[in-house]
């Protein structure tokens, strides 16, 4: 099977607003909704988890409902960090999954994720073990020498942009989030998954990726991603 693990469990103070930003509405549909109903809509994702904030889960069931998400088969309370969130619904698997079922982890506030990328991260999880969507950096990137200036910059033909989705075979995802829990390692700050894995000493492979698949942190992602919904692309363009 393929599974779908979506985290929806933070808060979204810097969105400031008054509910967790993945339930603000935009044109009369959370954006919680627009991202699993990406996952839904794919012909290769089985089933859908959503690790979700606390106090919060009647309401994504109301909304499976309300938007006909029949995919969505668990709800898992999140953490206190991204990490402990993701941690949880790996961990809710464990009587659910096959070892090598593939699980695709996506951020709940990118709504964005395009069939093509989901596609991608599968092909390659089942070519190489795991996947992790990416695009080139297409900026310069110095590094700091003091609090003004700099001697050194890294060639961007070097660097790879790397977020959600991601993909990894159940079992060495499971092993991996209980070794890291366990000593420590990959687990605190803005760690994620991808960077976990590394530092427990995977090797990770790159699957394709998309500019539209913005993260909706702040309110100017907001008003991107309205603009995205508004947009038709040019009949030309290829």
């Amino acid at each position: 099977m393929n599974i779908a693990i979506i985290i929806a469990g933070g808060s979204g103070q810097r969105m400031g607003q008054d509910i967790p930003k993945q339930f603000i509405n935009v044109y009369d549909k959370p954006i919680l909704i627009y991202t699993l109903e990406g996952f839904q809509r794919h012909p290769q994702i089985d089933a859908i988890q959503v690790v979700c904030i606390e106090g919060w889960h009647d309401v994504v069931w109301a909304y499976a409902k309300q938007f006909n998400l029949t995919k969505l088969k668990w709800i898992v309370s999140g953490g206190e960090n991204c990490q402990e969130s993701i941690r949880n619904g790996v961990y809710e698997l464990e009587e659910k999954c096959s070892p090598d079922d593939t699980i695709i982890i996506h951020d709940g506030i990118r709504p964005l994720v395009d069939g093509t990328v989901l596609s991608d991260v599968i092909v390659k999880c089942e070519q190489y073990g795991n996947a992790v969507t990416s695009m080139p950096y297409n900026e310069q990137i110095f590094v700091i020498d003091d609090e003004n200036s700099t001697v050194k910059y890294i060639p961007r033909e070097t660097l790879r942009r790397v977020s959600t989705p991601q993909a990894y075979k159940y079992e060495k995802l499971n092993w991996a989030y209980h070794e890291a829990f366990k000593k420590g390692i990959g687990i605190s700050g803005s760690s994620y998954t991808n960077t976990m894995m590394v530092e427990l000493g995977e090797r990770l492979y790159f699957a394709a990726g998309s500019e539209k698949n913005i993260k909706l942190t702040t309110k100017d992602d907001l008003e991107m991603f309205k603009a995205y919904l508004k947009s038709d692309r040019d009949s030309w363009l290829k």
